[in-house]
């Protein structure tokens, strides 16, 4: 019987945490765009802050997923419109 080969795991199959500041244009304020990230690749979503009003859409979205994934998930946003920041320090720690 063969032995099994074994592949090590390579960068792109790296589990990762991403936190994420997203702001949203009025016009996308009520599309479910994180209900549809959450669909379309395989990230999970946690929203750990938000503000929303009529004119913008603050969220800190925080991601996980396999790093690929994640690079995906945030270059839709982009191409949707979403504007896509780092965040820097800890927002909520609990």
């Amino acid at each position: 019987m063969p032995a099994k080969k074994t592949s090590k795991p390579t960068s792109q199959d790296t589990v990762q945490q991403t936190r994420l500041w997203l702001m949203y244009p009025p016009k996308l304020i009520k599309k479910p765009l994180i209900w549809e990230l959450g669909h379309k690749f395989k990230v999970v979503t946690n929203i750990r802050q938000a503000s929303v009003t009529d004119e913008i859409g603050i969220v800190c979205l925080e991601l996980d997923g396999k790093r690929e994934a994640v690079k995906a998930a945030i270059k839709w946003l982009t191409k949707t419109g979403v504007s896509v920041e780092p965040v820097e320090i800890s927002v909520i720690a609990s």
